[in-house]
């Protein structure tokens, strides 16, 4: 890295574009999107960041750091092209992925089939040993089962193995000296993940199923991570690569590499720090974002300026209505995760009218590839952003800058023939309903994170991003009785931004499965401060002094009996006991609506989360975006149809700056150069001091 580096440059990858983000120390974020290269990711990166460091006139000495966010790791499960994979288990537990958890994510369906293991039961082979739920050594590794197992996978010719014995969170020594033999026999260049090292905590399924999908997608990580760094390299970016975790903090390449599992869903969670961060600014703290793309819509809830967090996940379980009330549709990650609830409705949602007559909007989606009609690349279905255009709420002539033309008479003709002849409506009514039907579904993501965990959206306000989040948010924000909604400066690579202000975040864990009634503070502490060890060796072997790492201490606590647990976060200074009970009883009541505070309680983990924050003087007040690719020269009204009740109006086209003087009343329509903004009639706009724009609905 030069010495005069100043600059930080996030990236976002999308199906369709990638969003590119430049920060320098003082001044306004710069945005970039350039059409995403499929074939080659890294390919499309170099580019769009030679391209916006050009715009801004800076050489490539003057990046800091790149902080990324990749869907490497879920494509390779979703397409089912991770590396070839085995597992090694004690003998007696050869099949439990097939076993899993009694769990399916439809009612009443019983054909249902579970996913095939990533792992074939012809690549699972056990070894004789057997430990203790204290770590009490009950059989030796047999060492001769280990390298009998260690030849069949060898001849087999996989890339990588997990290991998995019972009980190793406890004593991970069998798992070490299993993973020296293979290594020893196979050769280092096999990908090798003990689950100890990855998940050291109970559940023998999770924990089994978390290893082997670390294994599953890291040569391919690997692989691709140093593809980018190659790339980069030749375009003179010797800046360190950061990548975005799914629990909303960064890591190193390296790290990533080792623990691919923990970067599955880095591209959601990056848009939720961002609203993390713009909460804390405002001074609101409850915010649900809303992050609506090309494909998807997901919501997450903050609190007090923290995103909710969860460590039950599966990946490639399809559409993710809320991680704890659906399961048993993909494979077990117990890592955390910021909680990001995820439902089929975006921009390339397919728009169809059902046998009954009914009109369902996703979650089948077009994708980049045909697109919507509107592309004119080869669609032929309507879909959402078809009924924007004919609502006249997007303007065809100025998507991306202008750099994407749209053919809005093929929108209206797919939409007439499709749509509206068959439901005996009127064009504009039968696009305004598509626009309806697609908010009334898309305020299920956000319940998940909201009414079903116990809290009322509307003591919330919405942030709404993502290409096409600021056309729908206030018609969800309305389907709720949400007072508020927020479009932040660069609503269309907002999640970019995000990346630029997450935190370097590890996580350690061990399981301590007590009665709290049975518990010694010491005991405890000490368990605690073994933790911080860890963590303190882990982060200076990144860079890191110690005086910039923070400690904070996590404890996982559910009712005896109980299958789950809640986390709540304990004193570093003191341990008290009486408080901690306190606080689980009362996150109880809020996530359950009950609590028994007389009954017995079990402390199952204890946790550190070590942190180092990145960017702590970078003023958020000075992140208005400046102005990317080309602008309009004169922007006049169009006619916008808002519904039976309002007809169809002229409406004043503005840019953000405009609504700075002072509140204009909709109808109205922001045009930037990322994503178009939608105001209704009815409601309030202004721009606050952070350069959002401020909807008060009516």
């Amino acid at each position: 890295m030069a010495a005069g580096a100043t600059h930080s440059i996030g990236i976002d990858i999308g199906g369709t574009f990638t969003d590119i983000v430049l920060l320098g120390p003082s001044g306004p974020i710069r945005t970039h999107k350039i059409s995403s290269t499929a074939d080659d990711f890294s390919r499309g990166i170099v580019t769009g960041v030679r391209e916006l460091l050009d715009a801004a006139g800076l050489v490539p000495g003057a990046v800091a750091e790149l902080v990324h966010a990749t869907t490497v790791a879920t494509n390779a499960i979703l397409e089912q092209k991770g590396a070839p994979t085995a597992l090694i288990t004690t003998a007696g537990f050869r099949d439990v992925l097939e076993m899993r958890r009694l769990r399916i994510p439809v009612l009443y369906d019983l054909q249902y089939d579970k996913p095939a293991p990533l792992v074939p039961r012809r690549l699972r082979f056990e070894v004789r040993e057997r430990m203790g739920p204290r770590g009490e050594i009950r059989i030796p590794l047999d060492e001769a089962s280990v390298e009998a197992a260690a030849k069949q996978l060898q001849a087999a010719g996989v890339e990588a193995v997990a290991i998995c014995l019972l009980h190793s969170y406890a004593n991970p020594t069998h798992e070490r000296r299993v993973a020296d033999i293979v290594r020893r026999l196979v050769g280092d260049d096999l990908y090798i993940t003990c689950s100890a090292d990855i998940l050291p905590e109970i559940r023998e399924y999770e924990r089994t199923s978390t290893a082997v999908v670390n294994s599953y997608v890291g040569p391919v990580v690997r692989r691709y991570l140093r593809s980018l760094a190659n790339r980069l390299a030749q375009a003179n970016l010797d800046a360190p690569i950061r990548i975005m975790q799914s629990n909303g903090g960064v890591m190193t390449a390296g790290s990533a590499g080792d623990k691919p599992a923990c970067i599955v869903e880095s591209g959601p969670a990056a848009g939720v720090i961002a609203c993390a961060r713009l909460a804390r600014h405002l001074g609101h703290g409850n915010i649900i974002s809303f992050d609506m793309g090309g494909t998807t819509a997901k919501a997450a809830i903050i609190e007090n300026g923290e995103p909710a967090k969860t460590t039950e996940y599966e990946v490639g379980a399809g559409i993710n209505l809320s991680s704890k009330l659906v399961k048993g549709g993909g494979y077990a990650i117990k890592l955390p995760f910021i909680d990001v609830s995820e439902i089929g409705a975006g921009g390339g949602s397919i728009v169809a009218v059902d046998s009954a007559g009914a009109l369902k909007v996703g979650p089948r989606s077009a994708g980049a590839m045909p697109g919507p009609v509107c592309y004119d690349i080869g669609g032929t279905e309507p879909t959402f952003t078809d009924a924007m255009v004919a609502l006249g709420y997007v303007n065809p002539d100025y998507l991306v800058g202008g750099t994407v033309r749209l053919n809005a008479d093929k929108a209206r003709r797919v939409l007439a023939d499709r749509i509206a002849r068959p439901l005996n409506l009127s064009l504009l009514d039968a696009a305004h309903g598509i626009y309806t039907i697609a908010a009334a579904t898309m305020t299920r993501a956000v319940k998940a994170v909201s009414t079903y965990r116990g809290r009322d959206p509307r003591d919330f306000a919405l942030v709404a991003f993502g290409g096409n989040g600021p056309v729908a948010g206030v018609e969800v924000a309305r389907a709720l009785k949400m007072k508020r909604v927020l479009v932040p400066p660069a609503p269309g690579v907002f999640s970019a931004v995000g990346l630029l202000f997450s935190d370097i975040e590890h996580e350690f864990l061990r399981t301590f499965f007590r009665r709290t009634d049975e518990l010694r503070a010491q005991d405890v502490a000490a368990a605690f401060q073994q933790l911080e060890v860890e963590a303190r060796r882990t982060l200076r072997r990144e860079g890191h002094a110690t005086e910039q790492i923070e400690l904070r201490w996590l404890a996982d606590l559910r009712y005896s009996g109980q299958a789950y647990e809640l986390t709540v976060a304990m004193p570093r200074n003191g341990l008290d006991f009486d408080e901690m009970h306190r606080a689980f009883h009362g996150e109880h009541e809020r996530t359950y609506g009950h609590r028994s505070d007389g009954d017995p309680v079990d402390l199952v983990n204890v946790k550190v989360l070590a942190r180092v924050v990145r960017l702590a003087a970078q003023p958020y007040e000075g992140l208005a975006a400046e102005p990317a690719g080309p602008q309009q020269d004169e922007i006049r009204p169009r006619d916008a149809y808002f519904g039976a009740e309002h007809g169809t109006i002229a409406t004043p086209l503005l840019r953000r700056r405009d609504l700075a003087a002072a509140p204009i009343q909709g109808p109205a329509i922001v045009e930037e150069y990322d994503a178009t903004c939608v105001i209704p009639p009815g409601c309030l706009a202004s721009l606050d001091r952070l350069g959002n724009i401020n909807i008060e609905l009516d």
